[in-house]
Parts: C-alpha cells; sequence; structure tokens
C-alpha cells in the first residue's frame, strides 16, 4: 500500500517589494495627518502627493514582479483609505473647515465616507468595469485636488477664513464625484513598456519642467482639469443626460453588458475572418495539389 503524498505547503509569506511602497504610501498619508495637526499645511499637503506617487508604484511593480497577491490588494486598500480618504479629510478641516462648526466637520465628514465608497466600489468591480474608464472621480486624484488647492494656499498666504464656506463646497463636491458615474479616463491603455518616439521623450521633459516651475499651481490646475473632465465627457457621449448617468449602480450594469456584447461580437468577427483565411487558404492549396495532378 502507497503512502498518499503530503499535501503542498502554502506559502504565508507576503511579498516585501510592492508592500514597501504601500507602507511608505500609508506613512505619508499619517505624516500628512500629523503634520496638519500641528499646523504644518504645505508639508501635510505635499505628503499626500507622495503617498499619491507610492501607490501608483505599488501596483506596477507588482505587476512587472509578478508578485500580486490577495494581501497585498486588502492592505493597498486599507492604506488608500488612510492616505486619500482620512488625510485629505483631516487637513481640510484643520486648514479651513474647523471655523464653520458643524458645517466644516460634515464636508470633511462627506469626502472621507464617499473616499470609502469610492474604494469600496472600486474593490468589487475589478475585472468588470471597463479598465479604459474610472467610474468616479479617483481617490488618489481626488486627494491630489484637496492638497494642491491647500498647497497653493499656504504657499501665497491665503487667508482660510476668506474661502471657508468654498472650501467646504469644494470638499464636498470632491467627495460626491468620487461615488458619481462620471467617467474618467484611467490611462491604463498606455503601454508603459512599449517603445515610443524620441519627441515623447522630450514631451515629458518639457512637463516636468513647466511643473517644476510652479509646482504648487501646475499640479493644483491640472487635478481641477481632470476632475473636470469626467463630466465633459460623459456630457459628450450621451445623448440625453439621466440622473443614472450621475449617481446609480444600474447604468453601470448596462454600459458592462453592453461593452461585453460588443467586444464579443469583435471576436467572433475575428475569428470568423481567420477560419475564413484559412479555409481559402486551404482550398487554394487543394486547387493547386489538383492542377499538378492533371498536368
Amino acid at each position: 500500500m502507497q503512502n498518499s503524498p503530503n499535501p503542498p505547503v502554502k506559502n504565508k509569506g507576503i511579498y516585501l517589494l510592492p508592500n514597501l511602497f504601500t507602507t511608505a504610501g500609508l506613512f505619508s498619508g499619517f505624516y500628512a495627518v500629523i503634520s496638519s495637526m500641528n499646523g504644518h499645511f504645505e508639508s501635510a499637503a505635499i505628503a499626500i502627493f507622495i503617498a499619491m506617487i507610492c501607490d501608483g508604484l505599488d501596483g506596477r511593480v507588482a505587476r512587472l514582479t509578478n508578485t500580486q497577491s490577495d494581501f497585498g490588494a486588502e492592505y493597498d486598500s486599507l492604506a488608500d483609505m488612510v492616505s486619500f480618504g482620512m488625510a485629505p479629510a483631516i487637513l481640510a478641516y484643520n486648514w479651513a473647515l474647523q471655523d464653520l462648526g458643524k458645517i466644516g466637520w460634515l464636508a470633511a465628514f462627506i469626502y472621507c465616507a464617499c473616499a470609502a465608497l469610492r474604494l469600496a466600489r472600486f474593490n468589487t468591480q475589478v475585472g468588470v468595469a471597463d479598465k479604459r474608464y474610472f467610474q468616479g472621480l479617483a481617490s488618489p486624484a481626488a486627494a491630489a485636488l484637496i492638497a494642491g488647492s491647500i498647497w497653493s494656499g499656504s504657499k501665497y498666504e491665503l487667508d482660510p477664513t476668506d474661502i471657508n464656506y468654498l472650501a467646504a463646497l469644494i470638499t464636498a463636491l470632491t467627495g460626491l464625484l468620487m461615488v458619481s458615474n462620471f467617467r474618467y479616463h484611467s490611462f491604463k491603455e498606455v503601454d508603459w513598456r512599449g517603445k515610443v518616439n524620441f519627441v515623447v521623450m522630450l514631451l515629458l521633459v518639457g512637463v516636468f519642467v513647466i511643473i517644476s516651475v510652479e509646482p504648487a499651481i501646475i499640479l493644483c490646475l491640472g487635478f481641477y482639469i481632470y476632475a473636470l473632465s469626467g463630466p465633459v465627457i460623459t456630457i459628450k457621449a450621451i445623448k440625453k443626460l439621466k440622473v443614472a448617468h450621475i449617481v446609480g449602480d444600474e447604468l453601470n450594469k448596462t454600459e458592462t453588458q453592453q461593452h461585453s456584447t460588443i467586444d464579443d461580437i469583435n471576436s467572433t468577427d475575428s475569428s470568423d475572418s481567420s477560419d475564413s483565411s484559412d479555409s481559402s487558404d486551404s482550398s487554394d492549396s487543394s486547387d493547386s495539389t489538383n492542377e499538378k495532378k492533371e498536368s
């Protein structure tokens, strides 16, 4: 009687490299909270941008090194909640909203709650939604909008009490954009490992030079434009604006089914064309063989 082989032992370790970037982003978000509590608003805003860079690197590093894991995905989501949910909300409250009383902390809470809902919805749509677009404003972009505004205001010594109601409105609206159905370009279709023209590299150098001139203003304007691009893209793509185009889930399900149907049709057409080309090639070869036999 042969002994049954021992079941393989599952490796319980975690991948170091991608989670190292996630930890760095979490640290930057936590540092932003502490800095805002101590009145260092400019440093707190910069820390949120650093957390945004780390968040963009951890996923790409995991894919490039084939070190994706369920642990890394959950850890990244929790770190994003701290860096792009709690940190911007507390930063906005400490900078301009605390003098408004209940209105101020409610505006900060709306942003924080919407960030949590945005992350939860994103996690449930992995592998289902169209990768070319985000449904709603991404939480890192929303955090960059808040951080860029406060960075610009702190750098140019703008008195937050003069614009506290405007700051509350922007904070709440930014949170609502995260849970909206507006479509934002995700830029995931860009092939980062592919080759590009030399002119593209010159343009990238020019972008870095422009940002370095006035990083606070340029980044702030850039993310405001990106935040406004979602409603513009959505309105242009539809004939009649409905409530479901702004918020809700039923429209997203319909659009997902339509995209999948279109993809199935395209794949069927391509397979049919390949089959027809293969059959035509085989028929041509058989005809040539028959001609040779007759000759």
